[in-house]
């Protein structure tokens, strides 16, 4: 059990993380938020590669700023930007990162590179350079190396930013094949990397955790509230001065007002049927 208690960390004037509380166990949990909200910063903590100003974070009872080996021991991460050795093969670095991780024995090392190569689809590609990969490519191999050692916590920070969408699946389902047993973090802006995988999550904005639960119960919690409207561009601003809008998006010349209400606004709206995106920014932006 991964336990988050009341943490907080500031840099200078700026408070990055605010009072977060979460407890975690085996699965894959969806951190979702903006850039700015405080998710790498939490995942940095939790990495033990940062120590909150005050809160505490245990890792099946122990603390981790007081004993962070507990917590590497057993870590697999993968950071929002990674750097590599540029001459380096995929086959010469993992090795690398496993005696690092403590794999000892070369014949057990040879043995888990190999298989987790061609589970990510890399092993035609085992001798080249990780320097000379796609971006796509170097994401799995990314997810490799934080495999590495079999860990029970695995963390993954922005992972399919910039991924195109056959890259960006095969990397979800990398981690839901690996989420069976192991308590894997997803931190990430994508609304739809979580819907798509995470069967619980969290919604982070302001440095602070402001709903938990499952997708389909922040759903539920606006369920009828929903209503859309085509307008021009022109519109827009009136809009959000005179309702609560949770989202704009162009749509053929015109542009799609979502909003939330508790009856119909009228004049032209239409009941829409919610989607995690609407629930996510009604509560990104404390409407419910």
């Amino acid at each position: 059990m991964l336990k988050i208690s009341n943490i907080s960390k500031s840099f200078g004037n700026i408070k990055a993380l605010k009072d977060v509380s979460l407890e975690l166990g085996p699965g894959l949990f969806g951190l979702l938020g903006p850039n700015g909200a405080g998710k790498s910063t939490l995942m940095r903590n939790l990495a033990t590669l940062l120590q909150p100003d005050s809160g505490t974070i245990t890792l099946n009872g122990t603390d981790i700023a007081k004993d962070p080996a507990v917590m590497r021991q057993t870590l697999g991460y993968l950071p929002q930007d990674f750097g590599v050795y540029p001459r380096m093969s995929a086959m010469a670095l993992l090795d690398h990162f496993a005696v690092l991780k403590g794999v000892s024995s070369a014949k057990k090392r040879k043995a888990q590179i190999e298989n987790l190569l061609r589970s990510v689809n890399l092993w035609t590609m085992r001798g080249a350079s990780v320097a000379s990969y796609s971006g796509g490519m170097r994401q799995r191999f990314g997810v490799a190396q934080a495999l590495l050692g079999d860990p029970k916590v695995l963390i993954v920070d922005e992972p399919t930013a910039g991924l195109d969408p056959f890259e960006r699946q095969r990397f979800l389902d990398l981690l839901s094949e690996a989420g069976e047993e192991k308590t894997i973090i997803l931190s990430t802006h994508i609304v739809e990397d979580v819907s798509d995988v995470c069967p619980d999550m969290a919604i982070m904005g302001d440095g602070e955790i402001v709903a938990r639960g499952a997708p389909e119960v922040l759903i539920a919690k606006i369920k009828g509230k929903v209503w859309r409207k085509k307008v021009e561009k022109a519109d827009v601003e009136a809009m959000k001065e005179k309702h609560k809008v949770l989202s704009t998006r162009l749509l053929m010349g015109g542009v799609v007002v979502s909003v939330l209400g508790e009856a119909s606004p009228g004049d032209g709206f239409e009941a829409g049927d919610p989607n995690l995106e609407d629930a996510y920014f009604a509560h990104l932006y404390r409407l419910v």
